[in-house]
Formats: structure tokens, sequence, C-alpha cells
């Protein structure tokens, strides 16, 4: 029978439970994905600042995307990780953090399709109507769509979690990796019909909002594409659309398998895995995709070793 602890502030955190054979393989898997995530989209964010070539409203909203990859995983994975060498019976965390742990990890998924779409809509200026592109992106323009990105993120994350902590709770066992929306309200006795409620609408608006303006910006992007004779902006096109598709395929895919898994209790491990996996793979794929994909990214990668053969050649 469940012990029920009114409004205790520790919680019992179930975390990764894996077998001894496979501990190392799984740790090391986490622990190198998160040294990657932190390498690189620093790496690039930096980048991004001290080269003024790349001051371009293109590069500047791409930045949203590392800053929002460091944040979530900074949150999720180094708790992860101590979790995992801990015996289970001392993976105990406070609601705070937990509270704090789980509108993170929301803020994570929603202002990656946040920032996306406002990507998108660059993209669509840049070739839909390229002759006013300077006039549209001005960094007043850049400025906003950012707010925009993370100001509807943070509303809707803010009340997605107002719902959940106004509940009482009855219960003290977190039953997940790590803290999350649907495990706080759980902990709760009452009824959570609110909850699920919006938490249904949230995530259809989301991503219905999301692919929407996808497929019409893409929708544009193609017909001028076919239109136009101009192999220059055809190729453009490709280039830059196709780097911020896959991005986004990959991000839609990761989301909608833990959507679907919640569906299927006996696939209740899959799930826990696909929702690390929904941070860990796109955060190592972004600064990778666009630093492979980008001419002005890999000019400055270039200049940068060139510059250092350069010093080593005259020490």
């Amino acid at each position: 029978m469940e012990n029920y602890t009114y409004n205790s502030l520790m919680l019992q955190l179930e975390g990764l439970n894996v077998s001894q054979g496979s501990f190392y393989p799984v740790f090391f898997f986490f622990l190198l994905s998160y040294l990657f995530i932190m390498l690189t989209n620093i790496g690039i964010a930096a980048m991004v600042f001290a080269d003024t070539n790349l001051h371009q409203p293109m590069y500047l909203l791409f930045c949203n995307l590392p800053f929002n990859d460091i944040l979530g995983n900074s949150i999720m994975v180094p708790r992860l990780l101590l979790d995992m060498v801990r015996p289970s019976s001392e993976r105990l965390i406070s609601y705070y953090e937990c509270v704090v742990q789980a509108f993170t990890s929301h803020m994570f998924g929603t202002a990656s399709l946040t920032v996306l779409m406002i990507m998108g809509f660059d993209r669509y200026v840049a070739i839909c109507n390229p002759l006013r592109y300077a006039t549209i992106m001005t960094n007043r323009m850049v400025m906003k769509l950012t707010a925009s990105a993370w100001g509807v993120a943070l509303v809707l994350v803010g009340i997605l979690l107002g719902l959940t902590i106004r509940l009482n709770r009855c219960r003290t066992r977190i039953q997940g990796p790590y803290c999350d929306n649907p495990n706080l309200f759980k902990l709760s006795c009452e009824s959570v019909f609110i909850n699920n409620v919006y938490g249904l609408t949230f995530t259809v608006v989301l991503f219905t909002a999301s692919i929407g303006s996808t497929i019409v910006t893409y929708s544009s992007i193609t017909i001028v594409c076919l239109t136009s004779k101009n192999k220059s902006l055809n190729t453009k096109a490709l280039k830059t659309c196709s780097t911020h598709l896959v991005v986004y395929l990959v991000l839609i895919f990761s989301g909608f398998a833990i959507i679907i898994l919640h569906r299927f209790p006996q696939y209740t491990e899959y799930r826990k895995l696909a929702s690390l996996l929904f941070h860990i793979i796109p955060s190592s794929l972004n600064p990778v995709i666009y630093g492979v994909q980008s001419k002005e990214i890999r000019s400055f990668f270039s200049k940068l070793l060139k510059s250092k053969k350069l010093c080593t050649t005259i020490k």
C-alpha cells in the first residue's frame, strides 16, 4: 500500500535504471554527449559573436538554438549522471529543484520549435522577397522575433507549470529519469483534468502552429524556386532550407516519439530513453548540421586553423 505524505518538500527520483553490464556504456554515452553539446554549442555561439561577418540575421537568430541547447541540457544531464552513480534510495530531489528542472525541460522543447519558426520566417523573406530583405530583417526585427520566440514559450510553459504547482501533493515518487510536468502533477491526489486538457491543448496548438508555418513557408519557397530561372537563388535556397528542414524534422520526430510512447504503458522504458534522446540528439546535431552547411562558418574555421598553423610555424 502506498504511503501518502502531503506536500513533502523532498521527492524520490526514479532516475535512469540500467543493468550493471550496460552501466558504463550508457554513462559515458551521456557524459560524452553532454561534453560535445557544451563544446560545440558554446563554440558556435562564441564564433558568431566574435566574427563580424556572421553578424547577419540568419546567424543571430540561429544563436538562440545553441543557447537553448546549453540551458536545456545543463539542467538535466549532470543531474542524471549524478543519480546514475547513486543507489536508488539516495536519488532525492527537492520539490523546488524538480519544478525548475520541469520548467527548463519544457522550455527547451517549446523554444526549440518557436526558434525554428522564426528562423523559417527569415529564410522565407531571404528567398521570396530578397530585394526587401535588408529592409525587413533589421536588428530591431531580429530582436522582436527573438523576444516573440522566447516570450511565447515562456507564457505557454509558465501556465503549464502554474496549473501543476497549485495542486496539493500526496505522493513523493517521480516516475521518470528527470522531472517533467506529467510526473509532477501525478504526485497529486486531486483532479488533474484541467492539467490534462491544457497539456493536450498546449501540445496540439504548438505542433499545429509549428508544422503549419513550416508547410506555408516551404510551399512558398518551393513555388519561388520552381518559377525562378535563377540557378544561384535555387542553389542558395536548397542549401539554407535543407539545413533548417533537417534540424526541424529531427526535432519533430523526436517529440512525436515521446508523445506516441506515452500512449503505450508497456513501453515505459523506451519512453524514458526517448525523452532523454529528445534533449541529446537535436542538441548534438544542430551545431554539426549548421557548421557543415554554412559557408561562412566553414570559412571562419578555415581561417582559425590557418592562423594556428602560422603561429606553430613561427615558433
